[in-house]
């Protein structure tokens, strides 16, 4: 059998940051600029690297796109000296941590499920979420792709094939590779690259939206495991 990987989006499928990105994003701005940021380009199920371009361009930053790198070392700074207060309010969706494990145990040595996340987060951030929500069990964060690889997020699934190929051997090709997400760019970005995609209606989109987008399975939630088990498995 072949063994599977699974990509799991962070926000709004796993856990609810509560505006952390955003408050970290207003934090780098002031260092970076002297000033407040006016404003957040939209964020749901976008890579940080489009992101902060977009958001540098509404603020009038000229040549955004050369200060996002810029950006993203100073928003990775910004994360290392979180005290613990900014994550405080982080907590884990309904069913997340059950969902997690119950992919775990259905692992055998016959057909290995990996688990690690597609995230339009940079690594450090997706790390520090993960954390604070008490998720971090069963991930390997090694084996996946984060959202300063690329602006386009269809782009990840690769760098998490290649990643997670180097840890286990295998290519992660076609419906080897599962993304579990909360938008219709989640469900793009597998679509684009020959993934299985399974759409969670636990953020701003309903079970209608990620369907019609085209997702091969649709949840309302992640509170019944073995519902989660079957999407994923197929």
């Amino acid at each position: 059998m072949t063994d599977l990987l699974v990509l799991w989006d962070v926000d709004g499928t796993l856990l609810n940051a509560a505006g952390l990105g955003t408050r970290l994003y207003e934090m780098v701005f002031r260092v970076l600029f002297g000033c407040e940021l006016p404003a957040v380009a939209p964020k749901a199920g976008r890579t940080d690297r489009a992101i902060i371009t977009d958001t540098l361009t509404l603020a009038g930053i000229p040549e955004p796109r050369a200060q996002v790198d810029r950006f993203l070392a100073a928003l990775a700074g910004q994360v290392a000296a979180v005290d613990g207060t900014l994550n405080a309010r982080v907590h884990p969706l309904a069913g997340a941590s059950a969902a997690i494990a119950a992919l775990a145990v259905a692992s055998t040595p016959d057909r290995r499920i990996h688990q690690s996340v597609l995230t339009g987060n940079i690594r450090p951030l997706a790390a520090l979420k993960l954390g604070a929500a008490g998720l971090g069990d069963h991930l390997d964060l090694g084996a996946g792709a984060y959202g300063d690889a690329h602006e386009v997020r269809a782009e990840l699934v690769p760098v998490a094939r290649l990643a997670a190929s180097r840890r286990y051997g295998g290519g992660f090709a076609g419906s080897a590779t599962i993304l579990i997400g909360d938008t219709p760019l989640d469900v793009e970005a597998a679509l684009a690259t020959g993934a299985r995609v399974v759409g969670v209606a636990t953020g701003g989109y309903s079970t209608a939206d990620l369907a019609e987008a085209g997702a091969h399975a649709v949840l309302p939630d992640l509170t019944d495991p073995a519902l989660v088990v079957a999407a994923v498995t197929g």
